[in-house]
């Protein structure tokens, strides 16, 4: 990280406002030798850019924060400059020609800032998941697990089998001395307790349920109605509609929020046995397998002959030759609206039961992944008499609070992560 590197990380041009950030060891240079003079530190200047030969480039406030105490770990630089095409793309080719410079990769300021400990990986991970969230559930995870929630956990968790190794090693080590004795007796029950906080984050929704959303199926028979009340939750004519029988023969999803939480909606080709043609013969397999996929099935099918856990929708209400249940969750007319707001909210009720509550931080597959491995270590330990084995399962779960905020990790892993960022983030 010898480089010096640049990018523009405000949006697009043309806007109002655009921002350059340079890091790296020549970027108090690179920014003397745009604005002519020393800038003072920590403090905002208005400051005229010019290139090279002296002509002005753009006026503009100006930033500099010497290292390490910045967002990068390295002296960092900051251009509050006009946001049009032209005068972005000067600026950029100025700074490409001195020496030193070059154009940041996407992530690249990120990946700096964690290899500099300005933030560790589960950080990093939170900080991706923040720039991509879509909802207000989203940003909220992710603002948990970006701001080091987490990371504060794994931290006293660490500390807890730092101290449970430190006795066991004492135990080891000095077995034969007067005042040293064995294992306390309450060493197994701080094991259990830690195995059970442990246990208790694992047992909480997941991060891609977040970004895969609720997952909602409408299935029943053909002409059930199925796809009339799929256009109306997702507020869009996404399916085709028609009383011809089979007309859905694919599955379509829409992926929508509705007061702030992610759904996917599914809609299916009609259920029925026997008959069609090959490519109605496949939608319908289709759309079996959709059922196993489901959170929830809105079943618009004959009472009772929907998948176990589903909900009965008597739909089409509005048609008096609807298909008429005794006791149905909900009745709804998705043509004229009726009780279609009452089902949405019910929705998003259950929708919450299995998401991340609002502010929580949620765990990806590979956090779930390295504090299960932990989790299973400390298990095993607790059952365990022999002193050794008991600091080689300690070692193992040591090891996996390592992995999780980076202490331990590997480069193809750190490319895929920071290879999910803007160019100038």
């Amino acid at each position: 990280m010898s480089d010096t590197i640049f990018a523009l990380s405000s949006g697009a041009p043309p806007a109002a406002i655009g921002v350059i950030r340079i890091s790296g060891p020549a970027a108090g240079a690179a920014l003397r030798a745009l604005v002519g003079r020393d800038v003072e530190p920590r403090h905002a200047s208005l400051a005229k850019l010019r290139g090279d030969d002296g002509a002005l480039l753009d006026e503009a406030l100006v930033l500099w924060f010497p290292g390490p105490n910045t967002a990068t770990g390295e002296d960092l630089a900051e251009l509050h400059c006009h946001g049009g095409r032209a005068v972005i793309s000067a600026i950029e080719a100025e700074l490409g020609a001195i020496s030193g410079l070059r154009r940041a990769e996407p992530g690249e300021f990120t990946r700096r800032a964690f290899a500099n400990g300005r933030i560790d990986l589960a950080e990093a991970e939170g900080l991706a998941d923040l720039l991509s969230a879509e909802t207000e559930l989203q940003r909220s995870a992710a603002i948990a697990m970006a701001g080091g929630r987490f990371s504060r956990q794994v931290e006293l968790w660490r500390d807890g089998v730092l101290r449970l190794s430190a006795e066991v090693e004492a135990a080891l080590d000095f077995a034969d001395e007067d005042d040293v004795g064995g294992l306390a007796a309450d060493f197994g029950a701080r094991l259990d307790q830690l195995a059970s906080e442990l246990a208790l984050w694992l047992a909480r929704p997941r991060s891609e349920r977040l970004g895969e959303g609720f997952r909602v199926v409408l299935s029943g028979p053909p002409n059930a109605g199925k796809s009339t009340l799929f256009n109306a939750l997702v507020e869009s004519e996404a399916a085709i509609t028609s009383p011809i029988a089979g007309t859905t023969r694919d599955v379509i999803e829409r992926s929508v929020a509705i007061a702030g939480i992610p759904f996917t909606f599914v809609d299916t080709a009609g259920l029925h046995e026997g008959g069609g043609d090959e490519i109605e013969s496949i939608g319908i397999g289709r759309a079996r397998e959709q059922l196993e996929r489901a959170d929830l099935v809105l079943w618009l099918g004959p009472e009772y002959e929907g998948p176990s856990g589903c909900w009965e929708v008597e739909a089409q209400i509005d048609n008096h030759a609807h298909l008429v249940k005794s006791a149905p969750d909900w009745r709804v007319s998705a043509r004229t609206g009726e009780n279609l707001g009452a089902l949405k909210a019910a929705l998003v009720e259950k929708a919450r039961q299995c998401m991340p509550r609002p502010g929580e931080a949620a765990l990806n597959a590979r956090q779930h992944g390295l504090l299960a491995d932990a989790n299973i270590a400390l298990s095993e330990a607790s059952e365990l008499s022999d002193p050794l084995i008991i600091a080689e399962c300690l070692r193992r779960a040591r090891l996996a609070f390592d992995r999780l905020v980076g202490r331990a990790t590997t480069e193809d892993m750190l490319d895929a992560l920071f290879g999910r960022f803007c160019i100038g983030k």
